[in-house]
């Protein structure tokens, strides 16, 4: 009996599984876990399959949205600081004070940083943020190509975030106005209604922006 012959083809090896593109990759901000980056509809959310955090939860018209609660809010801002905040009467004196009073009630003395802390924390850095937000996404959602450093900007703003704190202010406002009504009477000017709305409108706008969104419109969009 012939035998037959060798072939001289090597064997095939098992090459596993093919690497992911890190490209095709996503982190979640909670917990690390990374998941495939993959289109999510309108209306719908994509959430870590970890942890449940929501990753993606793009909005129909949500940047247009985002732009005109920023812009609302930055003129909201300067009413704030520039109106009359409290007025406080007690023994036939009436005392009116406004925000930017309130920050420039430490500018003596050993207390100085902290009228420049002030300062920075519920006006400087809130304003630049939402001026940021407005720079980055104002070009999108007109249609046009991102700004020069929308990328940047857009990386402040996410950044200033945790330091913008307009919202513990006005908290901290009220609970000092509850030991105060007991020993004078208060009365609320425009400024103090209009920075609550600025609160309540940047909380919004928070609320409907989706980042991994506006960083992928950003990159999608970005000049050839």
């Amino acid at each position: 009996m012939n035998d037959a012959p060798a072939s001289n083809a090597a064997p095939q090896r098992s090459t596993g599984p093919e690497p992911l593109d890190p490209e095709g990759l996503i982190a979640c901000p909670n917990c690390d876990a990374l998941q495939r980056d993959a289109a999510v509809p309108v209306g719908a959310r994509a959430r870590c399959h970890r942890c449940g955090t929501v990753l993606m939860a793009p909005r129909r018209q949500a940047m247009t949205q985002i732009v005109m609660l920023a812009v609302t809010a930055l003129v909201l801002m300067v009413v704030a600081v520039f109106f009359p905040f409290l007025e406080l009467s007690a023994g036939g004196m009436v005392r009116r004070s406004s925000l930017l009073d309130a920050v420039l009630a430490f500018s003596s003395g050993m207390m100085l940083p902290l009228t420049f802390a002030t300062a920075a924390l519920i006006i400087v850095l809130p304003t630049l943020r939402l001026a940021s937000i407005v720079y980055a996404l104002a070009p999108m959602a007109l249609g046009w190509y991102p700004a020069r450093h929308a990328v940047a900007a857009f990386r402040l703003a996410q950044a200033l975030r945790p330091w913008a704190m307009a919202e513990i202010f006005i908290v901290g406002v009220s609970v000092a106005l509850v030991k105060v009504a007991g020993l004078a009477k208060l009365s609320f000017g425009p400024a103090f209604w209009t920075f609550a709305a600025l609160v309540l409108v940047t909380v919004l706008s928070d609320s409907y922006m989706c980042r991994l969104t506006v960083w992928k419109t950003l990159e999608e969009r970005r000049r050839p």
